[in-house]
This record gives C-alpha cells, sequence and structure tokens, in this order.
C-alpha cells in the first residue's frame, strides 16, 4: 500500500509526544498535556482495536484500599507510603466525579464494604485498633473522622454467610470503565489528540532528529518523545523495566431476583473483589491462589480460579441461591516492585508511565497529571 501525501501530513504526521496505549493512564497523560500545551502534536497509538489490557476489562471499582489491605501495605512498604498511596488513588477519584458527570460513566458514590470471616475477640480488637488509627490518619484526605467503621448489622441485610464483621467506608464506589475509557478517548479527541488503533509498536529508535517507531503496519511513525503507557506489556518496548503481569480473571451471572448484595466489597486484603451490576453479580480475583499461573500477559480464563470464584459466591454470598455465570473474561495488571506507580524518564525523549498495581481506575488520573509535570 502506498500511502496518499494526505494520510501523511494528517493521520500519520510527525507528533510531538507519541503515547503508546490507549488505556486510562495513556488517556489521562494525553488529557494533562493538552490541557496544559493546547499546541502540541499528541497522537496515541494502541495494539487493539479497544483497549485489551486492564482498562476495559476490570470489575469497574473506584476505591482507593480496604483496611486490611492498607494496613498490609503499612506493612510492606511504611505507613508514610501506604498513606500516601491511599491519598493519591483518593485525589484520582475526586478527578474522575470532577471531570465526568456521573451518568455519563454509571458512576454510583455507593460505599465500599469489606468482609471479615470469623475471628476472634482479640481479632476484633485489633481490628478496631486498626480502624482508629487509619481514620486519625486519612482524616485530613477525605475530610472524614471516620473513613472506616464497622457495620455488621448489614450483614445480614445483604445476606452474607460465614462472615463476623463488615468494615464499610462511604468514600467508594463505582463505575463502567467501558463508558469511562470511551469518554476519555472523546474528550481528548475533540483535544485535538490523534489516536490510531490496531497498529502495533514492535520497537523504536531514538536519534538525533527524534524517535522512530517501527510498525507491524506498511508504514512507521515518527516523534520528538514518547511516554510508554502499556503497564504490564511495556517490557516489550522497555525490557529492562521492572513489571510483573498479574492476570485478573471476572465473572458475571444471569440476574439473580431479590439480590440483595448492593455496593462494592472486597476480601481476603482485597485479593476477592464483587459488587452487583444491576441484578447481576460481578465478581473477581482469586489470583493469590495461583500466583505464578497467573503471573502472565495471556488474556485466557482458567478452569481452578473460575471455580474459586464459584465457590465462593456458594460459601459466602448466595447461599442456597442458585445462579447462572453468563460472562467470563480476564484483564492483565502491571505490578512494579513496590504499589507506587513508576512515572519517569527513562532516557532522552523517552518516559513511562507504568506499574499501576491493579488500581488503575483511581491512579490513572494522578500518574497523568505526574507525567505532565515531568515532560514539560
Amino acid at each position: 500500500m502506498h500511502l496518499s501525501v494526505w494520510e501523511k501530513e494528517s493521520f500519520l504526521s510527525p507528533a510531538d509526544i507519541l503515547i503508546a496505549g490507549s488505556g486510562f493512564t495513556g488517556l489521562w497523560c494525553a488529557y494533562y498535556l493538552k490541557k496544559r500545551h493546547p499546541g502540541l502534536a499528541i497522537t496515541i497509538v494502541d495494539r487493539g482495536i479497544i483497549p485489551s489490557g486492564a482498562s476495559t476489562r476490570n470489575a469497574g471499582f473506584a476505591c482507593f484500599g480496604s483496611l486490611t489491605e492498607l494496613m498490609s501495605d503499612a506493612v510492606s512498604m511504611g505507613e508514610q507510603s501506604m498513606l500516601g498511596l491511599a491519598e493519591m488513588r483518593y485525589k484520582g477519584i475526586s478527578k474522575i466525579q470532577k471531570v465526568f458527570k456521573k451518568k455519563e460513566i454509571d458512576f454510583d458514590l455507593c460505599g465500599g464494604y469489606e468482609l471479615i470471616g470469623p475471628v476472634n475477640h482479640d481479632r476484633y480488637d485489633q481490628l478496631s485498633g486498626q480502624i482508629n488509627w487509619l481514620n486519625k490518619q486519612l482524616s485530613p484526605v477525605t475530610g472524614k473522622k471516620k473513613t472506616f467503621e464497622f457495620a455488621d448489622k448489614s450483614i445480614k441485610k445483604f445476606g452474607f454467610n460465614n462472615v463476623s464483621h463488615l468494615i464499610r467506608t462511604g468514600q467508594e464506589g463505582s463505575l463502567h470503565p467501558g463508558k469511562l475509557s470511551q469518554a476519555l478517548l472523546q474528550k481528548v479527541q475533540c483535544m485535538g489528540v490523534h489516536v490510531l488503533t490496531n497498529v502495533e509498536i514492535k520497537h523504536f529508535e531514538a536519534g538525533e532528529n527524534g524517535i522512530t517507531l517501527i510498525t507491524d503496519r506498511q508504514f512507521n511513525l515518527s516523534a520528538t518523545k514518547i511516554i510508554v503507557c502499556t503497564n504490564a506489556f511495556a517490557k516489550q518496548l522497555l525490557p529492562d523495566l521492572d513489571i510483573t503481569p498479574a492476570r485478573g480473571q471476572v465473572l458475571l451471572t444471569a440476574p439473580i431476583p431479590s439480590l440483595k448484595i448492593k455496593g462494592t466489597f472486597h476480601f481476603d486484603e482485597g485479593y476477592y473483589y464483587f459488587r452487583n451490576l444491576d441484578d447481576r453479580l460481578l465478581i473477581g480475583g482469586a489470583r493469590n491462589s495461583a500466583p505464578d499461573q497467573e503471573g502472565t500477559i495471556h488474556l485466557d480464563i482458567t478452569d481452578n480460579i473460575q471455580q474459586k470464584l464459584e465457590a465462593f459466591i456458594r460459601d459466602h454470598l448466595l447461599t442456597g441461591t442458585p445462579f447462572t455465570v453468563t460472562d467470563r473474561w480476564s484483564g492483565i495488571m502491571g505490578m512494579g516492585p513496590g504499589k507506587m506507580p513508576i512515572v519517569k524518564k527513562i532516557s532522552d525523549n523517552v518516559y513511562c508511565a507504568v506499574g499501576l498495581g491493579g488500581m488503575g481506575v483511581a491512579l490513572a488520573p494522578v500518574a497523568g497529571r505526574q507525567m505532565a509535570d515531568l515532560v514539560y
């Protein structure tokens, strides 16, 4: 195929900034860069027809971390780093609500809950102390005296089985990740950002006159700067990055008459997560039961994980209630050496924003702003 001069001078013209990846991170990077510097020529390139990593394949949570997850993070990364990360997530969720109308992305600040299994009295006292401590630390962030609180009276209302305690936060909710992705895409395109889909960047070469991007098509692209936002797939372009893929599997049931579960829920430090989608039940997770198997970039579903999710439904959520699974899918998250997003300059004119650790919905707006600060 021979390109026309019109194609060369429009869709495929040299860019000031080329962003690899049209998921949430790439789109938020484009949003902030274009907002601050309207004259920049920005092109986003994605190898899929639609984003196919995690942005449109997650469970649709707008969350900043359950109590036990945050307390575990405080041990593994230090209290101040954990609090800083929680603040970043909270600010990201707030930014989404400021930029988009709730109906536009099906945003529902329905509240988040964490299920705690059978525990003894000492464990209850420990949880109480952690709630009090975390509430004090997060009060300046959320503006609430009680970011977390026990909600044990709701266990029966939701119909849970083999659950001793519920911990609630009113600051979390749900959204439609597909609609959020579409809304972000439309917004940046209206700002003048070019988007090329179904084009894979095989590698890039940096030279004196900028960067040449070799694609799987009959044309190459050029830019002054490149920002890699392909998260778990970033090592294909930046082999030295310390990024590990983590597959998250999800299933969705058929409508369940009189479904009691309303809201967003976590269990086992966030490794299980579920919510209602109208009168259907959506649940994902269980990757900690097979970490080696789930450390992959392959978008498959596996019997062992799917069976774990179904067993969790039967044992804890819909005891005695039959259900039918209508949809199963998976998404690929990118895990860095820690839980902080990796937003940095790699070399002259080469940058990356990756490693959002399964919290891309909340962290991508913050990572996008940080990248705009870094590039210009």
